[in-house]
């Protein structure tokens, strides 16, 4: 009398032996009984099925179904693509997930290169070169791609100036986002730039050339109001700043920070970071 391993199908643990006794229907009852299912089909370790008792040998490996196609060991071995990737974003490390990566924008050019079969063969798009340490290189900006990355782990685009100055206009952050095919926040990366600009429009630093030339289209009669301008890193040595109103600007050097001394007749202005201080005239 032979006997025979069975194991159920798609699964490679828990086997049971059974001993082949007169029919294949007996066997199938028998396994029926043992890993309490329907057992109806019977495969060899190849995916062939056993309708005839001839054909199963001592000692014979097999799988039991009930009912549905053989599961190959190929199909339920171990991926070979990771759920975890490290990326090398302009040689910074980022490790996240490929859920993370794909989820939240499928038609992005990240989601599309870890978008995987099932067996993990291919790929939508074929992912970048590996460094030795299998980090996927990517040559972008790292400060940029940091905020998009965020976004796609909790959905929320956060551009914190405190935590990464770096990023002053989310100018660099909307053009990292049409390049990976983020369009999920093209549009309120395009508001945020708008809105910057118009905050920050009419505050710009003046610049040395910028005094210069309102200086020299003033007549010297005539006194050049610099009221509440901003002259913050402005080179103002060696210029002739007589009848300038300096009044609430700011102006200060970044360089050295020391006081700018300057003498106009019998007037002494001494300009020290914001503020002016003109002492009383003998």
């Amino acid at each position: 009398m032979k006997r025979v391993i069975l194991f159920e199908n798609g699964t490679t643990v828990n086997g049971k032996v059974f001993m082949v006794t007169h029919s294949v229907d007996e066997l199938l009852k028998a396994a029926s009984g043992k890993f309490a299912i329907t057992a109806k089909r019977i495969f060899t370790s190849q995916g062939g099925e056993i309708d005839d008792l001839k054909l199963i040998r001592d000692d014979d490996i097999l799988y039991v179904s009930s009912g549905e196609e053989f599961i190959s060991k190929d199909k339920i071995s171990t991926p070979s693509c990771p759920e975890w990737v490290t990326l090398s974003v302009g040689g910074k490390l980022f490790t996240t997930t490929r859920s993370t990566l794909t989820h939240k924008e499928p038609m992005s050019m990240l989601a599309r290169m870890f978008s995987e079969s099932e067996d993990c063969s291919e790929f939508r798009i074929p992912p970048s070169k590996q460094d030795t340490n299998g980090a996927f290189l990517i040559d972008r900006s790292p400060t940029y791609f940091e905020p998009l990355l965020n976004y796609l782990r909790h959905g929320q685009l956060i551009i914190d100036r405190n935590v990464n100055p770096a990023v002053i206009i989310p100018v660099g952050v909307l053009e990292e986002a049409k390049f990976y095919g983020i369009e999920g926040i093209v549009g309120t990366l395009e508001e945020m730039v708008i809105n910057e600009g118009t905050r920050t429009k009419g505050t710009e630093a003046l610049t040395r050339r910028d005094v210069l030339k309102a200086i020299m289209s003033t007549p010297t009669t005539s006194e050049l109001r610099f009221q509440g301008v901003n002259l913050a890193g402005a080179d103002l040595s060696r210029l002739d700043l007589r009848n300038i109103n300096f009044k609430v600007s700011r102006i200060e050097t970044i360089s050295k920070i020391k006081s700018i001394l300057f003498k106009s007749n019998e007037i002494s202005v001494i300009m020290k970071y914001d503020r002016i201080i003109k002492p009383t005239t003998k």
